[in-house]
């Protein structure tokens, strides 16, 4: 990429020198001037279009967003030498880069940029005092900054989706190659367990509120959140999910008819047949997996960087789409250095297995967890708000704490977690749901480690380590993160 900044970088400053300084100072002025007017006129326009409000109608998008666009028009037309040509040039590419990260489609940049374009033009021909030959230059200086703005971003923008793509596909192979055998027993208890549990309910004549919903069973998130990314294409995906949204809807038909009736008989009867179809289809998805090489972290099995923003994208637009409260765990095991500096890297590694075991025990088949490196784990919890992540984050520290590990050496050590939490706010951008859990997690060790931190937004956080609740205290020792 610093080949290209370079290229670019020059090619924006030969576009520059064939401008009078007269019509690029022209064009510069009027967007100084009218920075906050061009913000507001151009995210009114593209609030406007339905497609493009989905990208944009969180309230705190929109706020950073119109600073950004500020920064954006003083950025590139006050650039007059190279070094700031330089600079502009690694702006748009981050800017593309991040509108790849949120799947933004290429054409609402494109129209967004045409809109701009037309709204500084009316500006300039607005101008009382500019000469005709400036404004019509200060035009076309204009055009050509937004087109090579629009080329770098496009640039910056295929090469980081192309990446992306490769991953997605890559997850797609790891998640159909993961111990396909013990994964299809797993599933295949936690459908029969919802299935029990549902036919104790009817039975006790429990309310429909309280009757377990097969698409929020053990069963149902891993089959939305997993599965159907897994087996992407597959027909038989699409008609497992049609499968158990009917059988959620027979459930409540069953619920408003007394035993006995021929309408709850009925509905009892749909929901078996749904739930044998469902086992089924299952068996032939899993009969497909095939045996596909495994891409997993080599020590704790879980998942590795390489699929992080695979999973955060698919799942933040699952939450972002229909509503899902969707939260992220970040787990730092306290004083791992100390650990490897008194029992060797054997006894440093066995901890991190105890503890990847831990968290794969007690995690649901939707959920996903991460080895981000190190002593670092990422859980990220789907159906669940922030509240709720820090009871399961607080769980998960004690029964980390209540099991001293043995080491190869003979010894025991106990060991803790110290644990950021946070819940999605709605922002599209992932990393600042990391970030914010990153935060968090700073903030328990600060507060002496062994602790779980919440988290107050992941999308306006100071650049401390801010906290609205806190669980767990244990004095330690002082050391290493």
């Amino acid at each position: 990429m610093k080949h290209s900044t370079e290229v670019m970088a020059l090619d924006w400053a030969h576009t520059h020198s064939r401008y009078s300084a007269e019509q690029c100072q022209l064009a510069q002025d009027v967007s100084a001037r009218h920075t906050a007017a061009l913000a507001d006129d151009f995210y009114d326009c593209m609030l406007a279009d339905q497609g493009a409000a989905f990208f944009l109608s969180h309230e705190l998008v929109q706020t950073r967003l119109r600073h950004a666009m500020q920064e954006w028009l003083l950025t590139v037309f006050d650039a007059r030498h190279l070094a700031q040509f330089q600079a502009a040039v690694a702006y748009q590419y981050r800017i593309g880069e991040v509108h790849a990260r949120i799947e933004i489609p290429v054409h609402f940049i494109i129209r967004g940029m045409r809109l701009l374009t037309r709204r500084m033009h009316e500006l300039l021909h607005a101008e009382p005092d500019a000469l005709p030959h400036a404004v019509l230059g200060a035009c076309r200086y204009i055009s050509e900054v937004t087109l090579i703005s629009v080329e770098i971003m496009c640039h910056a923008y295929e090469t980081s989706h192309d990446r992306k793509s490769r991953a997605e596909e890559g997850y797609r192979l790891l998640a159909l190659s993961q111990n396909i055998g013990a994964e299809k027993e797993r599933q295949r208890a936690a459908l029969l367990d919802w299935e029990n549990q549902l036919m104790f309910g009817l039975s006790a004549n429990l309310p429909w509120q309280q009757l377990p919903r097969i698409r929020k069973s053990e069963f149902g998130l891993w089959f939305t959140h997993k599965a159907s990314h897994a087996f992407e294409g597959a027909s038989e995906t699409r008609s497992i999910l049609l499968q158990l949204a009917q059988v959620d809807s027979l459930i409540q038909t069953a619920s408003h008819h007394p035993p006995g009736s021929a309408q709850r008989a009925q509905a009892l009867q749909g929901i078996r047949d749904a739930t044998q179809a469902v086992a089924y289809l299952v068996e032939c998805l899993f009969e497909q997996a095939g045996n596909l090489e495994s891409g997993r972290d080599t020590l704790t099995r879980l998942l590795n960087r390489k699929y992080l923003q695979v999973v955060m994208n698919k799942e933040i637009a699952y939450a972002r789409k229909i509503g899902a409260p969707l939260s992220v765990l970040l787990a730092d095991i306290d004083h791992f250095k100390l650990i490897n500096d008194t029992h060797g890297h054997d006894g440093g590694d066995v901890v991190l297995q105890q503890v990847a075991s831990l968290i794969s025990t007690y995690s649901r088949g939707g959920d996903y967890t991460f080895r981000l490196g190190g002593e670092e784990f990422l859980i990220v919890l789907v159906d669940v708000d922030g509240p709720q992540a820090l009871s399961v984050a607080d769980a998960l520290r004690r029964r980390v704490q209540e099991r001293p590990v043995a080491l190869p050496d003979g010894s025991r050590v106990q060991v803790t977690l110290s644990v950021g939490v946070s819940g999605h706010s709605g922002h599209p951008d992932y990393q600042r749901l990391l970030k914010s859990a990153d935060q968090a997690l700073y903030a328990a060790k600060a507060a002496g480690r062994n602790r779980c931190v919440l988290a107050e937004d992941d999308t306006d956080m100071p650049s401390g380590a801010p906290a609205s609740h806190a669980a767990g205290h244990q004095p330690v020792r002082a050391g290493a993160r």
